[in-house]
């Protein structure tokens, strides 16, 4: 990836966000880079309100519910992957990026976001590692990170999800992933105490340096409102 340092706008969510509203933060930040590619690029860190979401193509044979009757919200939105769960005490990084100026090659762009969660494993002592042919973080034999990402014209939307101090109940409702043989994990397993505010600045460190980025933080804005600012 292109290590030459340049700005981008981070927004960090102070409490839970509804999926669709960091959906839409998304979307305008892809917006903007459509229409100024060499704009500012964008970075969200937030954890969602309870909700599941199936990729572009995803099987609702993983669903262990009625997808009419889902027990929190069910989304299906413009990633790949399959179905995963969001909840409280799971981060969630959503890089809106144009990916011509990070090697315009969206393998090499998945790979790069494991190795930002392998960094942050690293930075907690805990042996992360991949799996083949497999996209995501495992820890001991247990998905600790989902990665799921969508582009148009290169510019990214969608990105990870890290499993920190979450209830992984609501897993028991999905085949995570579509991987029905190896169990989803959080950090806290392994380092009991660990919280989201614990991890979100090694999480940020780790993406602005994997990435060359200097995050400019700007506040959360208020509901509706999606612009970038100046």
């Amino acid at each position: 990836m292109d290590r030459t340092t340049a700005d981008a706008i981070l927004r960090e969510a102070p409490a839970l966000v509804p999926f669709e509203q960091g959906l839409a933060q998304q979307r305008a930040g892809l917006q903007r880079l459509l229409a100024e590619p060499t704009g500012p690029e964008l970075v969200l860190l937030l954890e969602h309100e309870p909700c599941y979401t199936l990729g572009r193509g995803a099987n609702t044979a993983f669903l262990r519910f009625d997808p009419a009757d889902p027990p929190h919200p069910l989304l299906r939105i413009d990633r790949g992957g399959e179905v995963t769960h969001h909840c409280p005490g799971q981060l969630v990084l959503y890089p809106v990026l144009n990916l011509q100026r990070h090697g315009a090659d969206l393998h090499l762009y998945l790979r790069a976001l494991e190795q930002v969660v392998l960094d942050v494993l690293d930075a907690l002592a805990l042996p992360g590692e991949r799996s083949t042919g497999q996209t995501g973080v495992w820890l001991e034999g247990r998905k600790v990170a989902a990665i799921g990402v969508g582009a148009r014209r290169w510019i990214s939307q969608h990105g990870l999800a890290l499993n920190v101090d979450c209830d992984l109940a609501g897993f028991a409702a999905i085949v995570p992933c579509g991987i029905s043989d190896r169990p989803v994990g959080r950090l806290a397993d392994w380092i009991p105490g660990l919280s989201g505010a614990q991890v979100r600045p090694l999480l940020l460190d780790a993406f602005a340096a994997r990435f060359g980025l200097r995050l400019i933080r700007q506040p959360w804005p208020a509901l509706g409102d999606c612009s970038l600012g100046a």
